[in-house]
């Protein structure tokens, strides 16, 4: 892989995984455009998922460290007998909606994870998969006018939010797009939804550095990659950063339609390809 291919692909990853646009089904596409064959770049797939976390950090330091904090009030509060105190305060009832939403995705994350990795070089299967994308924040930008914050969120939204999330193991379907189209139709302010949508990827993308890492590592690391490697993650980490701020302004104005269009088209353009070239 060349520095040109790895700076490509790391920015498309910071922007694509934040940007409802699906980062798995533009990365397959390219892999497929450049003849990266995806088996030997897997280090460097595992380590751009990384860049990204480092953006999410970035932005939600302070949500994160609070998460934290009120973790060890958790079991505080445990282990005095006091119980699980869900309602305790807003940091804490996040929590919990964070671990809720999280649930739907880690069960599909081990059942059908192998299932969604013979799509990936699926061109057909991946421009429907945008094609869905885009008509589901279609559909949810026209129809959403929740004004829900956190505490007047359900379990039963958390779960929706967490389902989507975990269709987006399909490469074509957006993590962030699905999850902020569940947070609009369960109602969700549009500053929240965002907010939770980023948020609740946390634990998904640490779970699936944790799943690939052995399989990626297992070899060790090509010391002719370090170079692209780097400029990679570091490329991820600032596209990440700016994609999230980004999408805290289209959200909240009332946008995402502009990213239907372009899913609608590139999804249309993936089949197009495939029926004719491949």
């Amino acid at each position: 892989m060349t520095i040109f291919e790895s700076a490509v692909l790391g920015l498309l990853q910071g922007l694509a995984e934040f940007l409802p646009i699906s980062s798995s089904g533009h990365l397959a596409l390219l892999e497929h455009f450049f003849g990266i064959e995806g088996e030997k770049v897997l280090s460097f797939a595992v380590l751009l998922h990384v860049g990204t976390l480092i953006s999410i950090f970035a932005v939600y330091r302070k949500d994160i460290w609070e998460l934290i904090v009120e973790l060890g009030a958790v079991f505080k509060d445990i282990f005095t007998g006091r119980g699980l105190m869900v309602n305790k305060n807003d940091t804490r009832r996040l929590g919990f909606m964070i671990i809720v939403a999280t649930i739907p995705t880690v069960i599909a994350g081990f059942t059908l994870r192998d299932t969604f990795a013979l799509l990936y070089a699926n061109i057909p299967a991946i421009g429907a998969a945008l094609i869905v994308t885009g008509t589901m924040m279609f559909f949810a930008e026209r129809g959403a006018y929740g004004a829900r914050g956190l505490m007047e969120m359900k379990f039963s939204h958390a779960i929706l939010v967490g389902v989507l999330q975990s269709v987006a193991l399909c490469p074509g379907i957006s993590r962030s797009g699905a999850t902020i189209v569940g947070g609009l139709v369960s109602g969700l302010n549009r500053e929240f939804a965002v907010r939770f949508a980023f948020l609740i990827s946390i634990p998904s993308v640490i779970g699936a550095v944790i799943l690939e890492a052995p399989e990626a590592f297992k070899g060790g690391i090509d010391t002719a990659m370090l170079l692209p490697i780097v400029l990679g993650v570091a490329l991820a980490a600032i596209a990440g950063f700016i994609a999230i701020k980004a999408m805290i302004r289209v959200v909240s104005g009332k946008k995402l339609y502009y990213f239907s269009i372009y899913t609608w088209i590139l999804g249309a353009g993936a089949i197009v390809y495939a029926l004719f070239f491949i």
